[in-house]
């Protein structure tokens, strides 16, 4: 599954003519999903700041500001600048709907269009919503490029569906709640950056920000950014099926200046080579003083 980009960001048209209803679904169900996604959509391409607020799932809205304050960015031209358009569902078709307690999937394949030129391949998206109250709201949603698995959607252009009963396809049944609410710029912008073939790495900074990292290269913007001072690095690290455990891994923390030129900086690094020894958990400090924020300053 990749996350699209357009997870970031909530809808309620009601369609009018018939829907295709999910094998494991209520059809009124259905409908009213698919309906909150349109409305969700809607919002996202009209610019609609007060409907993506009302069609948005509680945790996602206070996910996405707390990112673009980490990021020290404007919330209200930052929310809508997209790389790609939200997918309109009605040229797809829906394939089932899953529901576990207050979470929902709708599950839809066909021409996935992003709105990015040329003729769109049969793919999968799966859209997730969350029950706050009585109402359903747009939570995320998920986009499966099946260029690598042609046999899986030659089975799903046939009709079968038996590759959806994997858990991937399964709404969680929980929600998970930021850690922090931030109301405005953080002090300073940070990532976490991890490599860690073989393995799943844990990081948390500052008791607020979560990262997960399994068998990849990748780094992360730092919820909540870091301060001034004293600042934590909370860890763990576990073996994967198939890693050797002897694997080299790096963990660090980047500031990021916003002066043009000004490199980033290395304020902190766990780091094992090959065949060394790799703690499985660990909480380590770094500082953030008067000479590094010069650095970051350009000065």
């Amino acid at each position: 599954m990749i996350r699209s980009l357009f997870t970031l960001l909530g809808a309620t048209l009601l369609l009018t003519g018939p829907r295709a209803t999910g094998q494991g679904g209520d059809e009124a169900l259905t409908r009213h999903l698919d309906a909150v996604y349109q409305h969700w959509r809607h919002a996202m391409v009209t610019k609609n700041y007060r409907n993506w607020q009302v069609h948005t799932a509680t945790h996602r809205r206070t996910s996405i500001v707390n990112r673009i304050h980490s990021e020290r960015r404007r919330v209200s031209s930052t929310l809508f600048n997209l790389p790609a358009a939200p997918p309109d569902t009605r040229s797809l078709k829906l394939l089932d709907a899953k529901v576990k307690g207050i979470t929902a999937n709708l599950i839809y394949f066909g021409p996935v269009d992003f709105g990015v030129g040329g003729k769109p391949p049969q793919n999968l998206l799966v859209l997730s919503f969350v029950r706050e109250g009585d109402r359903w709201k747009y939570d995320t949603a998920d986009y499966l490029n099946l260029a690598s698995l042609p046999e899986v959607r030659a089975q799903l252009e046939a009709g079968q569906l038996d590759h959806l009963k994997k858990d991937d396809f399964l709404p969680s049944g929980v929600v998970e709640e930021p850690l922090v609410v931030l109301r405005g710029p953080v002090q300073y912008i940070a990532k976490t950056y991890v490599y860690c073939p073989g393995r799943e790495v844990r990081v948390m900074v500052n008791g607020m920000s979560r990262h997960r990292y399994q068998n990849t290269k990748e780094s992360e913007v730092i919820i909540g950014g870091v301060r001034n001072g004293r600042n934590e690095v909370q860890f763990t690290v576990n073996k994967l099926p198939g890693g050797q455990g002897t694997e080299p891994m790096t963990i660090r923390v980047y500031l990021m200046s916003q002066v043009a030129g000004v490199k980033p900086i290395k304020i902190f690094q766990y780091q094992v080579l090959e065949n060394e020894v790799v703690k499985p958990s660990g909480t380590e400090h770094f500082e953030v003083g008067a000479e590094v924020v010069r650095r970051l300053r350009g000065q």
